[in-house]
């Protein structure tokens, strides 16, 4: 069913970008994908061990799959340059190289938006990440090549302040994450730093409301040693006349 998509938006030339994002969908969810940026194998010997061979046969099933959902999804004069290359990657490449200059552009778009994209103090972590990752599949696809580390430090860069101690710890300790790992740890600092929000609240509104007791305490006590002193007043100052 996923070949629907390649199938209704073929490749002309014009639409690559879109046609290429189409085409990554449907190798990685059919688990093709690996074909296309891992080096091909060298046929295994008679006597080579059972996961070497098992790789091999997984290997050459998933580009013999990929060349034909490549060829499927062209149109019958791309079809005809490429059909007889070996293997999917080759394919890919060369496309790359035709409408490499459509790349470039939209690749300068995406980074742009990457670098620009800040995460504003009290929304949600989770939406700001996926936004990012997006952003970086986007130029991943376009051909650029960010490794996971550099992901990963774009994506801190771009948090507010309140996340400053989880950079912090994050360089301190010399921690490693995927991007999914990432985004379970900043959801999990993220709802303790809210915890520590809600308990600092609460503790000056339970510190405020004895300190407007006292005050209270202490304008009735003032005001009843003045009324003290009206009282006694005349009382002295008769005593004093006599």
């Amino acid at each position: 069913p996923l070949f629907t998509i390649l199938k209704d938006n073929k490749l002309t030339g014009p639409n690559y970008i879109e046609w290429k994002r189409n085409l990554d969908i449907v190798l990685t969810a059919e688990e093709y994908k690996f074909c296309t940026y891992e080096p091909k194998p060298e046929q295994p010997a008679a006597d080579a061990p059972d996961e070497e061979k098992e790789y091999y046969k997984r290997w050459t099933k998933a580009d013999e799959m990929s060349r034909c959902y490549i060829l499927a999804a062209m149109s019958g004069v791309l079809q005809h340059q490429h059909q007889a290359m070996a293997t999917a990657s080759d394919m890919l490449f060369n496309l790359k190289e035709i409408f490499g200059d459509q790349n470039r552009a939209a690749r300068q778009v995406a980074m742009k938006a990457l670098m620009n994209t800040q995460m504003a103090e009290g929304t949600p972590v989770r939406d700001h990440v996926l936004k990012m990752m997006s952003h970086l599949n986007e130029i991943e696809i376009l051909g650029a090549e960010l490794d996971g580390e550099t992901q990963i430090d774009i994506i801190l860069m771009s948090l507010p302040k309140s996340f400053e101690q989880f950079r912090l710890n994050y360089n301190m300790n010399k921690r490693q994450y995927s991007l999914a790992e990432l985004l379970t740890e900043l959801q999990a600092a993220e709802g303790l730093f809210r915890q520590s929000v809600q308990v600092n609240v609460a503790e000056k509104g339970s510190s405020s409301k004895p300190k407007g007791n006292k005050k209270k305490k202490k304008a009735q006590t003032q005001q009843a040693y003045t009324q003290q002193e009206n009282d006694i007043g005349p009382g002295l100052e008769c005593h004093w006349k006599a």
